[in-house]
């Protein structure tokens, strides 16, 4: 750890997700100094859920750092959140007491574009169990889809299982070619339409995007259906992808449990625009923090 000024600051970066929540604190220099993990923050969860998933991974971070009580007082806090585009869940965090010296809130999206671009102009499409596209470019955020799931989300995981749920019971009534695909996928209701119906009534994105790895999996053996599935959610990537250059974003990144995946079945001018990510989601709550005490962005 290297030395730093008794009242210099520090940098506490949190991304809170469906699945997960990270923080990581880092001094002036940008050396990391603790880090800690909990379960999932988002406001779906409520607010008092989301803040206490938070507050374990920030405790886990300060107390891996090893910093004291009076440390905490100069922790600048940026936090990325998802679902805080919900009504009155922006004010109802900014109400809650904390022992920072200031903490900003963004959407995780927000943040993970942050990261991905070093703080500067750019966008991300975001590809895992939903789909979205969103930038920030000279102040003005873009938006690109990203609505929900079934209703918008196109070329997520979401989207592969959708399709191929209804792909198979169209194969199963002679409507569509049967490949080893829509079989599979049948075996999982029995070979029984009504146990899909029934497997519906209950299933969430995240269900059908389970899905999702059986799909690709066919399309890289060459299942003529997986792979048209797979083409046409490539496809929507690829608009995501260009509409957020039309819409003046300098430099777009992929991210997402898809991205990889599907970056070969990308259209060529598509894969040659994309840009590596510079940093994480945390990496952009981070910047987020720094922007208190250099005046882009206040408490």
């Amino acid at each position: 750890m290297t030395a730093v000024s008794e009242n210099a600051p520090y940098f506490l970066g949190i991304d809170g997700g469906g699945t997960g929540c990270r923080a990581r604190i880092e001094d002036t220099e940008g050396m990391i100094l603790g880090q800690g993990l909990s379960g999932p923050a988002t406001t779906r969860l409520g607010i008092a859920e989301a803040w206490a998933s938070i507050s374990r991974a920030f405790d886990a971070a300060i107390e891996e750092a090893g910093l004291s009580a009076d440390d905490i007082g100069r922790i600048h806090v940026g936090v990325g959140l998802a679902g805080i585009g919900r009504k009155g869940a922006l004010d109802a965090l900014k109400a809650i007491e904390h022992p920072f010296a200031s903490i900003d809130f963004i959407s995780d999206g927000e943040g993970a574009c942050l990261g991905a671009h070093s703080g500067r102009d750019g966008a991300i499409v975001i590809a895992g169990t939903g789909s979205i596209g969103l930038g920030l470019v000279e102040g003005r955020q873009l938006r690109v889809g990203g609505y929900g799931f079934p209703i918008s989300d196109e070329g997520s995981g979401a989207y592969l299982g959708l399709k191929a749920v209804q792909l198979a019971l169209r194969a199963h009534d002679g409507r569509e070619q049967k490949t080893a695909l829509l079989a599979e996928i049948m075996q999982r209701f029995q070979n029984d339409p009504m146990g899909a119906v029934a497997w519906m009534d209950r299933a969430s994105a995240t269900d059908y995007a389970a899905l999702a790895p059986m799909v690709l999996r066919h399309a890289d053996q060459g299942d003529a259906v997986a792979r048209r599935i797979v083409q046409n959610a490539a496809g929507h990537i690829d608009t995501l992808v260009r509409t957020l250059f039309e819409k003046g974003a300098p430099r777009v990144c992929l991210l997402g449990g898809l991205a990889s995946p599907l970056e070969p079945w990308l259209s060529p001018d598509v894969r040659r625009r994309l840009k590596p990510i510079d940093g994480d989601a945390v990496s952009g709550a981070i910047i987020l923090a720094r922007r208190a005490i250099c005046g882009s962005r206040t408490e």
